[in-house]
């Protein structure tokens, strides 16, 4: 079908858009069968660490009263701060409203009880398969770490995740806190010394292969702070340049950096208390540049880092520039971020990820995206249908499915998870 008129194109890509299934390339979700780490439920949608965040900005409660509190006392009283006292405008707030009516819940009664009623008729395994339809999310990337002692039983046990969900071997605790990783390392058998020899690298780089022959992962993941350098005289700089980067480069796993976190500025709020600041991109510009070889999944913190890192991706296609993340996924700065990545690199990124730490948020994190992202298709396809070219709708399904699933598959070298556009 030959696309002309703008009203013909809204309705197609909006169609489109809607129908296409997502891979979700970065989440905190677990496969079903790994027990209590799969984290959903109003209760827990409620006690989100963003929401945490948002209800001591009116609550005058302590907050060592706050985290003294049950799960369902604290859900109550953020329900009854947030939802009640004042109208849920935030976006951590509507994400619960839309997660709630996604799902079936009627939100007018207000009824938090009614709304646990609901969610207990649901196990784990019935609620997985419930939301990923209702999200229309075929595939699941988790966040899975080897130092976590609740999730390490699970891999060494033998635990196969459900097949919708895949590995990605977390990082952060080799990288950013190698003095008390090292330990535990000797701990599990690996001979690494005091000082940073070629017996150390040989063991690291063993651990890693483990894992990824045990995880099988999609890639590596680490998130590194504002002051993040490379190359660098230290713990985390000699484990990149002799372990992480040969590692990955020998196994074809991609190595995924999150950089511009700042962890622990008010302790008190624990889960919610890190916090956000700009990040040199000279360090991602080293690696792309002097390991052409390897392949580098990225994303920034930092609103202030998005242009120079869309810049960048220009000039190394090693380089693949993904998601809006944590403070960023606010939709006015989802849908300036989008339009910029869609007008310097086109379609080759992946536009989005919902870095869901509760399964249920994948309904509300995809649904408000694909929203954003319609939006931003329409005026770009409208732009270029003013130029006198015509659009096909199986050109547009053939985008939407590269924006929303396989541009992931296709750059981890997965070409067999790669679906033809509109299927």
């Amino acid at each position: 079908m030959t696309i002309t008129h703008y009203e013909e194109l809204a309705r197609t890509v909006k169609e489109v858009v809607a129908k296409q299934k997502v891979t979700d390339m970065h989440t905190h979700l677990y496969s079903p069968n790994f027990g209590g780490l799969l984290l959903w439920g109003v209760d827990e949608l409620l006690t989100y660490h963003y929401l945490v965040a948002e209800v001591m900005r009116w609550s005058p409660i302590d907050y060592e009263e706050f985290w003294a509190l049950s799960k369902q006392e604290q859900a109550e009283h953020i329900w009854k701060t947030l939802f009640l006292e004042h109208s849920p405008v935030s976006e951590a707030c509507r994400g619960v409203l839309t997660s709630l009516e996604g799902f079936g819940v009627d939100v007018k009664t207000r009824d938090l009880h009614q709304f646990r009623e609901v969610y207990a008729r649901y196990d784990e395994y019935r609620q997985v398969d419930r939301v990923l339809e209702l999200a229309n999310v075929d595939h699941v990337v988790m966040t899975n770490d080897p130092f976590d002692d609740e999730e390490r039983p699970f891999w060494l046990n033998g635990t196969a995740p459900d097949s919708r969900f895949h590995a990605a071997l977390r990082i952060d605790p080799l990288l950013n806190d190698y003095a008390r990783s090292r330990e535990r390392l000797r701990e599990w058998g690996y001979a690494v010394e005091e000082e940073w020899t070629e017996q150390s690298v040989k063991e690291v780089s063993r651990f890693l292969t483990d894992w990824i022959g045990r995880m099988k992962p999609l890639y590596m993941a680490v998130s590194l702070p504002p002051s993040f350098a490379y190359p660098e005289d230290s713990d985390r700089g000699r484990i990149i340049r002799d372990c992480i980067l040969p590692v990955s480069r020998e196994r074809s796993v991609p190595f995924a950096m999150m950089i511009g976190v700042k962890r622990g500025v008010n302790p008190a709020l624990q889960s919610a208390s890190d916090s956000v600041d700009k990040a040199s991109l000279e360090p991602l510009e080293y690696m792309l540049k002097h390991h052409p070889d390897n392949k580098f999944i990225t994303t920034f913190l930092s609103r202030e880092n998005q242009h120079e890192l869309a810049v960048l991706a220009r000039k190394f296609r090693n380089l693949m520039v993904f998601g809006c993340w944590w403070f960023l996924n606010n939709p006015v700065l989802i849908e300036e971020m989008t339009r910029m990545r869609v007008e310097l690199l086109g379609l080759s990124v992946i536009p989005q990820h919902s870095d869901a730490r509760v399964l249920d948020q994948l309904i509300y994190k995809w649904k408000h995206s694909k929203e954003i992202l319609e939006k931003v298709l329409i005026e770009k396809y409208h732009d270029v249908l003013r130029t006198g070219w015509t659009l096909e709708r199986s050109e547009i399904e053939r985008d939407v499915a590269d924006l929303l699933r396989n541009n992931f598959w296709r750059f981890i070298g997965r070409e067999d998870m790669i679906e033809t556009a509109g299927n």
